[in-house]
């Protein structure tokens, strides 16, 4: 993306901010097709025979997204974290609910590693452990677990996530490193 469209990205983010409905109807259209990137990895990593669309899971951050209170937008990075939070959510609430009607009881876990990362969660129930894991990270470190969404569900650079936490990016890359261990273990600990 060129500095001018995110810097243009930002200014409609601070507008909307600011209660300028206009800057939002300007926005969409330019988040639009990072929005369907980033939704488009979240459906890779789904269990196959998932009936979500990437279409369907746009739609439905955009709701969870306009409907927050909260619209204090820091800049392109912050809002494109909180939409990765958003569709993670939808997903998990999709997949606890098939389990539900499906099995019921206790799911399997995953492992989290880098074939996690490039693979995905190949059931539902992966999906399931690993949000639950997430939730234990926040509980330890929210930071660290805001950077897992922001790294590996958003997709965003070591730098943008810097910026949004407001830390180096040395910091994102060994708070990146322990979270990545941290899961692994806490996952294979649950299985």
């Amino acid at each position: 993306m060129q500095k001018d469209a995110s810097y243009q990205i930002t200014q409609l983010l601070v507008d909307w901010s600011n209660g300028d409905t206009a800057a939002f109807e300007e926005l969409m259209p330019l988040v639009y097709d990072e929005l369907r990137l980033m939704a488009r990895r979240f459906m890779r990593r789904q269990p196959s025979g998932h009936t979500f669309q990437t279409t369907e899971l746009i739609h439905e951050a955009y709701l969870k997204i306009t409907a927050r209170d909260d619209r204090n937008w820091q800049n392109r990075a912050h809002f494109f974290g909180v939409a990765a939070k958003a569709m993670r959510h939808i997903l998990v609430d999709y997949a606890r609910s098939k389990q539900r009607h499906k099995r019921g009881g206790l799911a399997e876990r995953l492992s989290f590693d880098e074939a996690a990362i490039s693979g995905g969660a190949h059931r539902i129930e992966d999906v399931i452990a690993l949000d639950d894991a997430l939730k234990r990270l926040a509980a330890l470190d929210e930071r660290k677990n805001r950077v897992v969404e922001m790294k590996f569900f958003a997709g965003l650079k070591t730098e943008e996530i810097a910026a949004v936490l407001k830390v180096s990016p040395e910091t994102v890359k060994r708070d990146w490193s322990f979270s990545k261990s941290w899961l692994a273990r806490e996952l294979a600990a649950a299985r």
